[in-house]
């Protein structure tokens, strides 16, 4: 399990390989990994897409998805690129959109199309001091 997002996070399922991995028939957020640095840093990733799926057996996983090219040309080959999975309890297609741009917002995915823009206000999170 990995934690993506702000603050403390969302608990993914992941990361695993793409290449032969099976898309449950679920809804769920998904981020799509490469290792920049794999010799150097095996355990670090880097987040190139961010998405969401009503059913993810029907988002064209892993690579009939329209953004697939970016992914493997990102990743570098087909078999460098990974997924983690997050289904929210209870969550709807709109908690889904919204935890998709704020992984957006984080971690400016090059292979997203939408970009996003933090909306904090100084006001709503309060300063320390």
């Amino acid at each position: 399990m990995i934690r993506l997002g702000i603050a403390a996070g969302y608990p993914f399922d992941g990361p695993r390989l793409l290449g032969g991995w099976t898309p449950p028939a679920a809804p769920a957020v998904y981020a799509i990994l490469c290792r920049p640095d794999a010799e150097a840093h095996p355990g670090r990733y880097a987040v190139i897409y961010a998405g969401q799926a009503d059913d993810l057996a029907a988002a064209g996983l892993p690579f009939r998805h329209p953004r697939a090219p970016c992914w493997i040309a990102r990743a570098g080959s087909r078999w460098k690129v990974h997924i983690c999975t997050y289904d929210p309890p209870g969550g709807l297609r709109s908690h889904r959109e919204q935890i998709v741009r704020e992984l957006a917002a984080v971690y400016r995915p090059r292979c997203n199309r939408e970009r996003y823009e933090h909306a904090w206000e100084d006001e709503w999170i309060g300063h320390s001091r």
